[in-house]
Parts: C-alpha cells; sequence; structure tokens
C-alpha cells in the first residue's frame, strides 16, 4: 500500500497514492488507522483524492477509523473527486455519517473552528 502521513500539531494527514481501496489494500489500511489512533493522533484527515474506486472492504475500512476517533476528536475525508466514489458514498448514505470536506485546506480550517468550540465548551 502506497501512502503518506504528515503529522501536524493538532491533525495529522494520510494520504492514499492508490487508486483502488480494495480488499488488497483496506487490511493494511486498518492496520495504520489504529497505529495512528494508538499514537495519540487527536484528528486525521483522510485525503483520497487519488483514489477512483471503493469496495465494500474499502468502505469497511473507512468506518473502522471513523469508530476508531469517534470519541478523541475528528476524522474527515477529503479529496473525494472522482464521480464512482462520490456515487458510492451517496448511495451507501455515508455521506450522512462521515465528515466528508471537499479540500485539505477546508478540513484543517473545521478542524481548528472544532479546536476552539471545544475550548470555549470546556471554559463554560
Amino acid at each position: 500500500m502506497k501512502y503518506s502521513v504528515d503529522r501536524q500539531e493538532k491533525y495529522a494527514v494520510l494520504r492514499l497514492e492508490e487508486e483502488k481501496l480494495n480488499a488488497v489494500i483496506a487490511p493494511d489500511l486498518k492496520s495504520e488507522f489504529i497505529i495512528l489512533s494508538n499514537k495519540g493522533i487527536q484528528n486525521l484527515i483522510f485525503d483520497m483524492s487519488g483514489v477512483q474506486f471503493v469496495d465494500s472492504s474499502g468502505l469497511s475500512a473507512i468506518l473502522t477509523a471513523n469508530r476508531l476517533w469517534k470519541d478523541q476528536g475528528n476524522f474527515i475525508l477529503t479529496g473525494i473527486t472522482h464521480p464512482n466514489v462520490i456515487k458510492l458514498m451517496e448511495i451507501s448514505r455515508l455521506d450522512t455519517i462521515l465528515t466528508i470536506i471537499p479540500t485539505l485546506s477546508e478540513s484543517v480550517d473545521y478542524i481548528f473552528m472544532e479546536e476552539i468550540e471545544r475550548e470555549l465548551n470546556e471554559e463554560d
């Protein structure tokens, strides 16, 4: 599996550098999600800008990450531009469950806004 991880102070970006997120790649991706979660990454942005195909195993890996980050921060999908992937997200209704943001810069902005909101709520 080809990918890169860019760790920042408040978040990390995992960029999948594969065209297909399928049964061949999904187990390794799940493992990487678990490793990043165990390292204490509070917010993860999963950049799918190069992905053109996702199967049910790929969706399962994405849902695993969503569960891992549910209580520790944010899990965001970004870069979903291929029509087949967009359609799959809509048909599976995952667009109503997952946080999907069009661009990486908007995803980073979202994380910082969530952090500010969390800090303000802690003060109250």
